[in-house]
């Protein structure tokens, strides 16, 4: 997939093979948006707000929900709701559509598996080399001291 949500007839917004989560889920409000735009911005509700109950959610699995939780971060809040907002364009309708491609292009993102990360050692000279400067580092600070008695 291309990362843009793919919104089929019957009213799902396709995440991924696996996931598809109806519209009905979704709640919009439109708000009156900020920025320039003359008297049109004062007049207008083009500002789109997309809220969705991941808690809730009765299309997510007990997996799928952990991990978006988990992933998701701050962008979910204490309740358990994911908000997006988008206001880039004058077009009410056309924030809804950037509002929706954003939210299945995360969810998709948040639900990628990751690839275990492989342990490595250091290479001999990495290893010889941060010898070195601990050995370095442990003389400027000796040198910092008081004077020895033999000297």
């Amino acid at each position: 997939m291309n990362g843009s949500a793919d919104l089929t007839d019957d009213g799902l917004i396709r995440v991924d093979e696996r996931l598809s989560i109806p519209r009905s889920e979704l709640t919009f409000r439109a708000t009156r948006s900020a920025g320039p735009g003359g008297q049109h911005v004062n007049t207008s509700s083009t500002r789109v707000e997309l809220t969705w109950d991941v808690a809730g959610s009765p299309s997510l699995d007990v997996g799928q929900r952990a991990v978006l939780v988990k992933r998701l971060g701050r962008r979910v809040g204490a309740s358990g709701v994911l908000r997006l907002v988008e206001s880039g364009s004058r077009s009410q309708h056309q924030n809804r559509e950037a509002v929706v491609e954003r939210f299945a292009a995360l969810l998709a993102a948040a639900l990628k598996p990751r690839r275990p990360r492989k342990k490595t050692k250091p290479s001999a000279s990495a290893r010889e080399e941060r010898l070195r400067t601990k050995k370095r580092r442990s003389e400027a600070k000796l040198r910092r001291g008081p004077p020895s008695a033999d000297d």
